[in-house]
């Protein structure tokens, strides 16, 4: 005669309450909140609007018809970086993302930015190293954390490069660049950085940032590393304001 115990119906082991957690678990889109896409805090529809920046001037990244080439400015006046890359171009969802870790330490959004760079620079050439654009103590004190540096990490992390996040230094708090015009910007960033410690640095290291504009702090940062005796220096941005 069969069990009547084995004809009962079995309960789901983790029931509504296993369904609640892998529900509240799973990813969920940074600017829209529903389901992200492919384990990534972005969703399928919020993804497909992703400025990505697919050709651009080689030696400062604005926006071009083609890939390949270098602007005129460029050519006319070669910049002190001998490539600069962007994942994007500066838009929407862009200036809803990078604000947030920029501004208010949302670095679940530096981390899926992080990650969108390494997409886009893991076929180029590499460096030896990445360098995090550095903030002035300062302004490092009261904003609590750098957002370059939250870039910086999971990018090393993800292209297996080394990190050095303490080669450069910031010794002049400096004006917010967005408070001044292209000319000011440039005046505004001399000599304000320097390379800090005594160990040499590699041959060839890639400056990382989170936003260029005129390329005036990249320019900047990048003289310094060149006068510590860095032969090549390439910028890696998020993204590019055309």
């Amino acid at each position: 005669m069969p069990d009547p115990v084995n004809q009962t119906p079995r309960a789901e082991v983790d029931g509504w309450w296993g369904r609640l957690v892998r529900r509240l678990a799973s990813p969920r889109c940074l600017l829209c909140r529903e389901a992200g896409q492919d384990g990534h805090d972005l969703c399928a529809a919020c993804t497909a609007t992703l400025p990505w920046l697919h050709a651009a001037c080689l030696r400062c990244a604005i926006p071009l018809p083609a890939t390949g080439i270098v602007c005129g400015a460029c050519l006319s006046r070669p910049p002190p970086v001998a490539e600069t890359r962007a994942a994007f171009v500066y838009g929407h969802p862009l200036d809803r993302l990078l604000p947030r870790l920029k501004f208010h330490r949302d670095l679940a959004a530096g981390r899926l930015l992080a990650d969108a760079m390494a997409r886009a620079f893991a076929g180029l050439p590499l460096p030896d190293a990445i360098v995090p654009i550095p903030l002035h103590t300062a302004r490092l004190r009261r904003r609590g954390y750098d957002q370059a540096l939250e870039l910086a990490k999971p990018l090393a992390s993800r292209l297996a490069l080394p990190l050095l996040a303490d080669s450069l230094r910031r010794v002049r708090e400096t004006t917010p660049q967005s408070r001044l015009d292209a000319r000011a910007r440039k005046r505004n960033l001399r000599g304000a950085f320097i390379v800090s410690g005594a160990r040499p640095l590699p041959t060839h290291v890639a400056l990382v940032d989170d936003v260029m504009t005129t390329g005036a702090t990249l320019h900047s940062a990048a003289r310094a590393l060149h006068r510590a005796g860095v032969v090549r220096v390439d910028a890696w941005v998020c993204a590019r304001v055309p």
